[in-house]
């Protein structure tokens, strides 16, 4: 009998070690986000009109109440445009990054992070916009705009970015 045991408990034991070193910790990467996945070396590059409309997408970012994913009034008028220019030019593909600020848990504000960056995208798709030409990716606090401990640096934290993936040329 206490052989079965030790036999039963060899066998937890081995076990827990399989599972524990077959779960790796949580990766940081992009949501799907309807697409089929875009890398550079698919993607045409931008020349011309494009390139100003990239340029346009890119810097124009939108921003978020605390602990808030909804999109606020001034940022559907920023969406709109994007949603324009992704229409006027279905070449250009974009990652949505979704951002937070540094209060709360790293697991909590990624989860918050992806959830702004798929309000982002649904309002696009709602607009007319491809889904294919998007990505979406939530860094959560991991990659603040702002350094600081104040409510003006967490504001600014509280974002989600365009990425355009298009090569630029000249």
């Amino acid at each position: 009998m206490k052989k079965f045991t030790r036999l039963g408990m060899l066998a937890a034991i081995a076990c827990m070690l399989l599972l524990s070193a077959g779960c790796p910790g949580k990766q940081i990467g992009p949501v799907d986000g309807g697409g089929e996945g875009l890398t550079d070396s698919t993607l045409p590059t931008l020349t011309g009109e494009a390139l100003r409309a990239a340029d346009e997408l890119t810097n124009a970012k939108i921003y978020f109440e605390y602990d808030k994913f909804e999109i606020k009034a001034e940022s559907r008028r920023v969406l709109a445009r994007k949603a324009e220019l992704l229409k006027q030019f279905p070449q250009i593909k974009v990652s949505i990054q979704g951002h937070c600020d540094e209060r709360g848990t790293e697991e909590y504000n990624l989860a918050l992070g992806e959830r702004r960056a798929r309000a982002a995208h649904e309002f696009l798709v709602y607009s007319g916009v491809n889904p294919t030409q998007m990505e979406m990716i939530s860094y959560g606090k991991l990659r603040p705009a702002v350094q600081g401990n104040s409510e003006s640096a967490w504001a600014q934290n509280r974002r989600d970015e365009f990425i355009v993936l298009n090569p630029r040329g000249k």
